[in-house]
């Protein structure tokens, strides 16, 4: 299917580039296929079935990695043989092929989420760290879904980098703490740090005049770093940390099972010492390691030991979310609707007074809400005051939902059963269903219809159902071709005489 698509596209005049992107195919595969003819290309696929390769006793195992991940890259698996399987007898060059390979016969295509970066200079060694945070959401051991939370730092001259992580939001002394625990593992700091805008650092940008908060103050005045606080919205001028934040989500964290926080920091850790720091970086074509041990003659040594309780504590911040909730100890408490807003900080002041829980937009503003603090876990702790009624929008995804399925019936018994079985998280049941009716518009009437004699009442078992459908009906068109070509490579042509051809060159009949 790929080798009739490349001369497809070719004959309408697609470049080798232009066809690559549209296939989702590296370049090298278009040319590649572009110069085999037919009868080449069918002895080609021939011998890729024949031939034996390094990893065809990892096979299985890749096979299933990439139809439960399937946006995974081939640099993630080459380090996860490495970890998992201590496969250290192959390229990444050679994973990569292999990857490819399996992707087109199985018919699984990758996903990918582009973002561009702006370069910015080289810095001289010793001279600067770049720092920030991200965020990630993992499957734990017990099926269910956790949000973790990292900080990277990166020295800019060498790319050697750390990373440490927390199972719940950070708050100033774990910042702290953590560029000790930095300046510790690099053996010693640079003569400047770059930093986002972030509300744990910095209260305000006045027009290039710094206001820290208290607690980054005191530890700002003992260490007398250089402070280089980046613009909102200018990730250029820390170009070289975003890369790193976008490579420990897509490299380490990505498709990971989290089991607890010590076991999840110790991998990473390996992970920096094994792929992090030691391959070689795709702009300096030199291993950061091996850059680095050069760079840190110029570091300047940290001395003493922080003391980490003369720092102020007054401050804890939450992330206003977009459903209107702080997070706090395990629940989400609500502020009133429209609290939250685009493209604002959505930053919320958090205390705890007489057992209660007392949130403000401003440290010393007025109390925004206030709850009585929840001892268990994973609760929505809501003030009806708080709450709107949305009913306008489920009713608006049933009607969806029903003018989705041509099947009247169909339509109310999935609606009936995502009612019943997800009272509480009904609207995000019928968003998948609609996910669903955009991405397999073909499959999704019959998806419902096994969905119903399997007896299953989630949405997320329509999609898989769908899935499924879509990728046979895939696998059964291979098939067809596959019988089609070797019916015709059968077929031999009748010879006829040479003065056939001469009398009807002559007006003959033939």
């Amino acid at each position: 299917m790929v080798y009739n698509e490349i001369h497809r596209l070719r004959k309408e005049g697609f470049s080798n580039s232009a066809i690559s992107r549209k296939l989702k195919i590296s370049r090298n595969r278009v040319i590649d296929y572009g110069k085999m003819k037919p009868d080449e290309f069918f002895k080609f696929t021939l011998s890729l079935q024949t031939r034996s390769k390094k990893l065809d006793p990892y096979r299985d195992q890749i096979l299933e990695w990439l139809k439960e991940h399937p946006d995974l890259s081939g640099a993630q698996i080459f380090d996860w043989l490495q970890e998992k399987l201590e496969v250290n007898s192959v390229t990444e060059g050679t994973v990569r092929n292999f990857v490819n390979e399996l992707r087109e016969l199985h018919c699984l295509p990758k996903s990918n989420v582009e973002r561009s970066y702006m370069a910015v200079p080289e810095m001289p060694k010793g001279k600067q760290i770049q720092m920030d945070f991200g965020e990630t959401r993992q499957l734990t051991t017990d099926g269910k879904y956790k949000k973790l939370y990292f900080i990277a730092f990166v020295l800019a001259h060498s790319r050697y980098k750390y990373v440490e992580w927390l199972d719940r939001p950070f708050r100033t002394t774990d910042l702290i703490r953590m560029h000790e625990n930095a300046f510790d593992y690099f053996k010693g700091m640079t003569e400047e740090i770059v930093y986002d805008q972030d509300h744990l650092l910095a209260v305000s940008e006045n027009a290039g005049d710094l206001i820290l908060t208290a607690e980054f103050t005191k530890y700002h005045q003992k260490r007398k770093f250089k402070i280089y606080l980046c613009r909102k919205a200018d990730p250029e001028s820390k170009g070289k940390i975003e890369q790193v934040v976008k490579y420990v989500k897509h490299n380490f964290a990505k498709n990971r099972t989290f089991d607890n926080l010590a076991n999840w920091q110790q991998s990473c850790m390996k992970w920096l010492e094994r792929t992090g720091n030691y391959k070689v970086h795709h702009n300096t074509k030199k291993r950061p390691v091996e850059v680095y041990t050069l760079e840190k003659e110029y570091l300047t040594q940290v001395s003493g030991t922080y003391i980490f309780e003369d720092i102020y504590t007054a401050s804890i911040t939450r992330q206003i979310h977009k459903d209107n909730v702080i997070r706090f100890n395990g629940n989400r408490y609500s502020v009133p609707v429209g609290t939250y807003r685009k493209d604002a900080p959505n930053i919320a002041y958090v205390d705890t007074s007489d057992g209660h829980l007392i949130i403000r937009l401003q440290q010393d503003g007025q109390v925004l809400a206030r709850h009585k603090i929840f001892q268990g876990k994973g609760q929505i702790i809501s003030d009806p005051s708080h709450r709107k009624n949305s009913h306008t929008k489920r009713n608006k995804l049933i009607h969806e939902v029903e003018q989705l399925l041509a099947n009247s019936s169909s339509a109310k018994w999935l609606i009936e059963q995502l009612t019943e079985r997800y009272p509480r998280h009904l609207l995000d049941q019928l968003q998948i269903v609609l996910s669903v009716g955009l991405k397999y518009p073909d499959y999704i009437e019959e998806a419902v219809q096994e969905m119903r004699r399997l007896k299953l009442t989630s949405a997320n078992d329509l999609r898989d159902i769908a899935f499924s459908l879509e990728l046979q009906s895939k696998m059964n068109t291979i098939k067809e071709e596959t019988q089609l070509n070797e019916k015709y490579m059968n077929l031999i042509a009748p010879e006829r005489k040479e003065d056939i051809y001469l009398r009807v060159l002559q007006g003959g009949d033939s």
